[in-house]
């Protein structure tokens, strides 16, 4: 039988086509025009806008009725012998800085829904940005801490769509901070396997390590900005509402956030310690590396050339043992983040994001099919009958969509329902959201990210929404907003005019909101109630959206790669036919 690569080559032509690069100038050129360094300040300087930490005095600029203090650092630079090793607190300083401009980005390849991988980048990653209203006098504000997403790959917090100005223009009496952590190659690596690596042991979780350390720093730095140390509130979208889910339960972060606020992520999007080996392996090979002195004497640029090769490659936290339970789901069940509320949710149509990701519905079509059958191959024979059975009510069967909605409910749906459901079995005050509203790009539904817009009330960033937030969709943007903030100051999200009841295993209430085609919030006790039930036994094979173990060795590969192959036989046959014509007419 003809090989894996053979294969490969043959569908090469149909997985490149429709590329373009249009795009990525724009989104390249639009982040670089931001960029800029944060300088000490020598001199006179505005002492109104200046706000005193541990580390610094920090130089914050007015604008529209705003504050904003960005780059303020949090750890020391995890540079030299701080690579991949823990955070640790910055020095303590009484110098002043101007925090006008993002500090640097983690390091990361370049992802046009990923804007922030177009900014400055560099190891030395570990800063926050702060927003206030100057309208409000400075008093104990309730603090809302943002965790971006990213696959734990990609991302950052200098993304036009996380600027906190627009959000606190609304929401005055809140203080917004956004953080960045490392990412990929940088803070998330298993190198157990590695000579050396028993010194490395937080490696695996070095991005959560980090967001630890940040929470810290606002913990004890925010008083100076109006916030309240007292009562904050931490939320994230994908890989950031998974860095929310972890840190509920992780006794390192005890003590430091009181609310969360989990959107479209969950503790699924974890890997294995064996699942971990997938991307360490990887890194060796790039690398050429055997020990860990060979990749500690690597420099910045070398390692920014590695991670081109193998960035590709997600890597999630590890499921560690030690600093992760290997059972999330239980520690939940178990109560270990029950003094925490709980606010989490998913989009209808998740998966449908990457649409956008890989380039276009085409393409879409072609790595799903792959993704959908690595996993089946990971099914016992007697669990394939859940998944016939949940295939059975799609409209189209094992169709784009039957299959994306496999995605939308174990990788996300699912997921964030035990999640609520352990919560709220052990005493912990449990909301939950479903939402419908649809982004106005074609096939994209609810996607993944779309309500990230109407959270931050900047309107106008149609990345996911595909178009500007208008008319009705802008006051559900201005009612989204204030249950995130109610919650926030009181852990109940409720708003004029509805009553979001807490969730519970026996009602499973659900706030489904801009249910299709109308922009209505509406209390339901579960969307899709049967559906879940048939899925989610399958829950226990954890998946993920394992990239690192994708073969292409499926069915479905070698049938395009027979009908290529059948169609070039053809065009081929054609060709000659034509030039015997041809030479006969001669």
């Amino acid at each position: 039988m003809m090989n894996t690569k053979f294969y490969i080559v043959l569908l090469l032509p149909v997985l490149l086509l429709g590329c373009g690069n249009t795009e990525e100038h724009q989104v390249r050129d639009l982040m670089m025009s931001q960029y800029g360094q944060n300088r000490e300040v020598v001199g006179d300087y505005d002492h109104r806008l200046a706000v005193k930490c541990v580390n610094g005095i920090f130089l914050g600029h007015e604008d529209d009725h705003t504050i904003f203090y960005k780059g303020i650092p949090y750890a020391k630079s995890p540079v030299g012998v701080l690579r991949w090793k823990a955070p640790m607190a910055p020095d303590s300083s009484n110098k002043v800085f101007d925090a006008c401009y993002f500090g640097k980005m983690p390091i990361q390849t370049h992802f046009v829904s990923q804007r922030s991988s177009y900014y400055q980048q560099g190891e030395d990653c570990l800063y926050l940005n702060i927003w206030r209203n100057v309208l409000v006098k400075p008093a104990k504000r309730p603090v809302m801490v943002f965790i971006h997403g990213g696959s734990y790959g990609w991302g950052g917090t200098a993304d036009p769509m996380f600027n906190g100005a627009n959000f606190v223009r609304e929401n005055k009496d809140v203080v917004l901070v956004t953080i960045g952590y490392r990412l990929g190659l940088f803070g998330f690596v298993d190198f157990s396997s590695v000579k050396g690596g028993n010194q490395y042991k937080d490696a695996c979780n070095l991005g959560l390590l980090d967001q630890i350390a940040a929470l810290k720093w606002i913990k004890q730095n925010i008083a100076g900005f109006g916030g309240d140390p007292d009562n904050i509130t931490i939320f994230g979208e994908s890989a950031g509402g998974g860095s929310v889910s972890l840190l509920t339960v992780m006794p390192q972060a005890k003590g430091l956030f009181h609310r969360a606020i989990v959107e479209s992520g969950s503790v699924a999007l974890t890997y294995s310690k064996q699942q971990c080996q997938g991307f360490t392996k990887r890194l060796l090979k790039a690398s050429g590396a055997h020990t860990m002195a060979d990749l500690a004497r690597m420099s910045e640029k070398e390692l920014v050339s590695i991670n081109e090769k193998i960035n590709d490659y997600a890597n999630f936290p590890e499921r560690d043992g030690r600093l992760l339970p290997t059972d999330l789901y239980r520690a939940y069940a178990d109560g270990a983040g029950r003094d925490v509320d709980l606010l989490i949710g998913t989009n209808a149509e998740e998966s449908r994001f990457w649409i956008g990701s890989v380039g276009g519905l085409g393409k879409f079509k072609l790595m799903l099919p792959v993704m959908y059958e690595n996993d089946l191959s990971k099914v016992s024979s007697h669990d394939v009958s859940y998944i016939d059975s949940f295939m059975a009510m799609q409209p189209n069967g094992n169709d784009t969509w039957g299959m994306s909605e496999f995605y939308n409910e174990l990788m996300f749906r699912c997921p964030a329902i035990r999640m609520a459901e352990g919560h709220s079995e052990c005493g912990g005050h449990t909301y939950m959201y479903y939402w419908m509203l649809p982004s106005a790009k074609s096939n994209y539904g609810a996607s993944h990210a779309v309500e990230l817009a109407y959270v931050f009330n900047n309107l106008n960033d149609s990345i996911y929404t595909g178009a500007g937030i208008r008319g009705q969709r802008a006051l559900l943007a201005h009612q989204v907003q204030q249950m995130w903030v109610n919650f926030a100051k009181t852990g109940n999200p409720s708003v004029s005019g509805f009553n979001w009841f807490q969730y519970d295993a026996k009602h499973r209430y659900t706030a489904c909101i801009g249910a299709r085609n109308a922009t209505a919030i509406k209390m339901e006790g579960e969307p899709l109630s049967v559906q879940r039930q048939k899925i989610s036994p399958l829950l226990r094979y954890n998946f993920n959206g394992c990239y690192s173990d994708m073969s292409l060795g499926v069915p479905f590969v070698y049938k395009c790669a027979i009908l290529v192959f059948v169609v070039l036989l053809i065009l081929v046959g054609g060709i000659i036919v034509a030039v015997k014509h041809f030479k006969k007419k001669k």
